[in-house]
């Protein structure tokens, strides 16, 4: 594949789309995927930028909306995708957190180290969304809100919840070992619930791995991401 001639306008409007993706939880991953490749971007990639701005330019008018919750909890979903990046082997790591019905923070990254397993890389996104939580959590708290029960992370890999409840630690969870005691300590002291939730249902799914237009859809209506009522009036 050929370089890109014009690398500089590629590098500025993937630049400018990582600041609409703050907003914008519906591109994250594709956001993510372009801007791994501004160093030496090709013509496949400007043709990928092209059509996040197609789509962008076809979603002007959608946003996220919020709605008020009379008692709002802090929930989080977690994903991964192993091995995806075709380069090096690495997972891709996604997550979103919701308090009450409104989705408040998302995540698409790479992760920084080769995972063995799906098992590994699932509780590696696992321990990233944990760490964000903890800090809305008292983040929260200083705003004077305070939950009345701990936050819970749903997880799809039924090896990735055994770890974070399992108080043995063996072999092949070793090299996970802050991972996992970061993960697992919260979870016995009661700060944190970890439990399992199907594929189907894992919101994440869709800032970890592409998606079809159907299931994509579906995703960016839990989010509550949708045209604002607001719109041409």
């Amino acid at each position: 594949m050929d370089l890109l001639k014009r690398a500089g306008l590629y590098r500025s409007i993937v630049g400018g789309l990582q600041y609409l993706s703050f907003t914008r939880p519906d591109v994250s991953f594709a956001v993510n995927h372009v801007s791994q490749f501004q160093h030496a971007p090709t013509d496949v990639h400007w043709s990928a930028v092209k059509r996040i701005l197609r789509y962008l330019q076809g979603t002007l008018t959608h946003g996220l909306s919020f709605s008020r919750s009379s008692s709002p909890q802090l929930h989080g979903y977690s994903d991964a995708s192993f091995a995806s990046s075709p380069r090096d082997q690495k997972s891709i790591t996604g997550f979103a957190v919701f308090y009450g019905t409104n989705l408040i923070s998302w995540f698409t990254r790479k992760q920084k180290a080769v995972s063995r397993s799906s098992t590994e890389c699932e509780y590696r996104a696992l321990a990233t969304l944990a760490s964000e939580v903890i800090w809305l959590q008292a983040l929260l708290s200083e705003l004077g809100q305070h939950l009345s029960a701990p936050p819970v992370l749903w997880c799809d890999n039924l090896g990735a919840t055994y770890l974070a409840h399992n108080p043995v630690f063996h072999s092949r969870s070793k090299h996970m070992e802050i991972e996992f005691h970061f993960v697992r300590d919260r979870v016995f002291k009661g700060q944190l619930q970890v439990r399992y939730i199907p594929a189907t249902d894992q919101l994440a799914d869709v800032l970890a791995k592409p998606l079809t237009r159907i299931p994509f859809r579906q995703y960016c209506s839990k989010f509550h991401l949708s045209e604002s009522p607001l719109a041409g009036a």
